[in-house]
């Protein structure tokens, strides 16, 4: 159990009421610093998820192929998750970080490895620019594997959570079996390629910043699993790289954002891409943002599907596994890293 006098937390150093400004380890360069002048009013595709399993199937396939082909991102809604089991959720994220800080801590560590954690930023050990964010990382499955190790404090922490990760992982199996045969593969070609499967969450706090136009709760980076399903609360954060500016995806209350991860566009062989996207604060509201990240087991070989590779289309990236990919997100830090594995 982590024990220490010093806050490790930025939501505690921003609580003290001492912080009126950015302190300089959270600063991006001039060059790096988010550009609201540069963020644009658009939306993204939100689809009806109403007829998936129906009659007219095809129909949200072509929807979903669109919507991967153009930017990778969509928010679904009728996704059969019930309304009680998002607020609960959300509502023992919110009581997760209002405990007292020794409390929290039980949970904290700065060892990326460790599957369930509290922390700060992203990787404190490497990094030279610190996020601002806290988080709560939870391996989901296989739950009985992990369950154990997540807090006991809210009291019906794991009873909530447990039942959200089980809800959320009967829609990514449906989401992932949709992108799959959007792509004209058999609907359990990706699945098959996923191994024991994995899936991962995590509780996103940011804190109200003094002075947001100076750094970041997560710079722009692409998510490096096969699908992130996030839940937002109501304040804007999230914004995504679309034809060179930056757009605000709004939350849609009890909706899901669906992003495509680096492992989509890997066996898709490019034709899906895995967009560019970032959180930003504010200096008003807290924000909490639930992402679930479902993705291969670390065994897991992933590559180009043959029946997307000819000799037209030859292989953009060579096999690798789920394993290897990970070492180099967490040593080379949170930025793009397909080109590692690129063909030769």
């Amino acid at each position: 159990m982590a024990t220490t006098s010093k806050p490790l937390l930025l939501s505690d150093m921003v609580a003290s009421g001492e912080m009126n400004q950015v302190p300089s380890k959270y600063i991006h360069p001039i060059t790096e610093r988010p550009n609201y002048q540069n963020v644009v009013p658009d939306s993204i595709p939100v689809i009806d998820l109403q007829n998936l399993n129906g009659p007219n199937r095809s129909q949200v396939l072509d929807e979903i192929r669109r919507a991967c082909s153009d930017n990778g991102f969509f928010q679904v809604k009728n996704h059969g998750i019930p309304e009680s089991i998002i607020a609960n959720m959300m509502q023992m994220a919110r009581e997760f970080f209002n405990l007292p800080l020794q409390e929290r801590l039980k949970m904290y560590s700065d060892d990326p490895t460790k599957a369930n954690r509290l922390s700060t930023s992203y990787n404190v050990r490497t990094e030279k620019i610190s996020h601002w964010r806290d988080y709560l990382g939870l391996h989901c499955y296989p739950l009985q594997d992990y369950i154990h190790q997540w807090p006991t404090n809210p009291e019906s922490f794991r009873d909530i959570a447990a039942e959200y990760c089980r809800s959320v992982r009967v829609l990514a199996l449906q989401l992932v079996e949709a992108i799959s045969e959007s792509l004209g593969l058999d609907k359990d070609y990706i699945s098959a390629q996923l191994g024991s499967h994995a899936q991962v969450m995590a509780l996103n706090y940011y804190p109200p910043c003094p002075q947001p136009d100076l750094t970041y709760g997560l710079p722009g980076h692409t998510d490096g699993y096969v699908l992130t399903l996030l839940l937002q609360d109501e304040v804007s954060g999230l914004q995504l790289l679309k034809d060179g500016q930056w757009v605000a995806v709004d939350p849609v209350p009890n909706a899901f954002v669906i992003n495509i991860g680096d492992q989509i566009q890997v066996i898709s062989n490019d034709k899906y891409k895995s967009a560019m996207h970032r959180a930003v604060v504010n200096s008003e509201k807290e924000r909490i943002s639930i992402p679930t990240f479902y993705c291969p087991s670390p065994d897991a070989v992933i590559g180009p599907a043959p029946q997307l590779v000819t000799d037209d289309e030859p292989a953009v990236y060579r096999q690798f596994t789920f394993e290897e990919y990970n070492r180099t997100i967490w040593t080379g830090g949170l930025h793009e890293c397909l080109d590692a594995f690129h063909a030769t």
